[in-house]
C-alpha cells in the first residue's frame, strides 16, 4: 500500500504548530539561564593558603568567632561551625559565650575569651566584600516563514515570527575570609576566601559555608578525615 500523500494544508498546520510552539520553547531556556544567572545560590573557595611551617598534633578544642554586627547570624555561624566541627571530630565553643559583646574587643580581652575556653585553635570568619554583578542574555529573533501560498497565507504567517529582546540580569556575590590559628604558637595555620552567589536563604547558605570550609581544611590534614 503506498503511503498516504501529504497535502499543502497538513505541511502548513504543522509549520504553524512548530511555530506557535517556538515562543515557550524560548521563554523555557530564557528563564533556565535566569534561573543559572541569577537565582542559583552557590558557594565555592577562590583562593587558600595553608602554612608549609607549621607541623602540630591535631586541635583539641577550637574557638569559633563570626565577625558580625547582626547578633543573629553572628549565633547562627558559630553554632554551625561548632557542630559541624564535633561531627568531625573536633571539641568546638562559639564565641558568643565568652564574648557576649557585639562589635570588637580589645586584645586583653580576647585572650581572656580563648583562655577560659581552654581553646588552642580559633577560627574567624569576616565578610570582605559585597560584589554586584551583570550578566546579559542576548536577544532571539525568528523570522516568520517565507509566504508562498497566497496573500492571506503572507499575511497570517506574518503573525508567527518571534522576537525576544536581550535581557539584563544583575546579582550579587559575597566574598568571605576564613582563617585558622594555632593560638598556643601564635600562628595563622590558614586561611581561605570563598564566593557565595545571589545568597537567598541565609541560614542555607552558612550550612554550605561551613561545609565547605571544613572539607578543605580535612583535605589540608587539619581536621581528622
Amino acid at each position: 500500500m503506498s503511503p498516504a500523500p501529504i497535502s499543502l494544508r497538513d505541511t502548513s498546520l504543522r509549520e504553524r504548530s512548530n511555530l506557535q510552539l517556538l515562543p515557550i520553547r524560548v521563554f523555557v531556556v530564557a528563564i533556565a539561564v535566569a534561573f543559572v544567572l541569577a537565582g542559583c545560590a552557590a558557594t565555592k573557595i577562590v583562593t587558600e593558603w595553608s602554612n608549609p611551617d607549621y607541623a602540630s598534633p591535631r586541635f583539641k578544642k577550637i574557638l569559633v568567632i563570626g565577625v558580625s554586627k547582626q547578633p543573629s547570624i553572628r549565633r547562627t555561624f558559630e553554632e554551625e561551625f561548632v557542630n559541624k566541627l564535633k561531627a568531625a571530630g573536633v571539641d568546638a565553643v562559639p564565641s558568643y559565650l565568652y564574648i557576649p559583646e557585639d562589635g570588637q574587643v580589645d586584645e586583653a580581652r580576647l585572650h581572656a575569651a580563648v583562655k577560659q575556653a581552654n581553646a588552642d585553635g580559633v577560627i574567624i570568619t569576616r565578610l570582605v566584600r559585597v560584589e554586584k554583578k551583570t550578566e546579559v542574555s542576548p536577544g532571539f529573533y525568528q523570522p516568520a516563514p517565507a509566504a508562498t501560498f497566497g496573500f492571506y497565507r503572507g499575511y497570517s504567517t506574518a503573525w508567527l515570527g518571534y522576537y525576544e529582546p536581550p535581557r539584563i540580569y544583575q546579582y550579587e556575590v559575597y566574598i568571605s575570609e576564613t582563617s585558622l590559628y594555632d593560638v598556643t604558637k601564635n600562628q595563622l595555620v590558614w586561611t581561605g576566601t570563598a564566593e557565595t552567589t545571589d545568597p537567598g536563604n541565609i541560614g542555607h547558605e552558612i550550612k554550605r559555608y561551613v561545609d565547605i570550609v571544613i572539607d578543605a581544611l580535612r583535605s589540608k590534614k587539619l581536621l581528622p578525615s
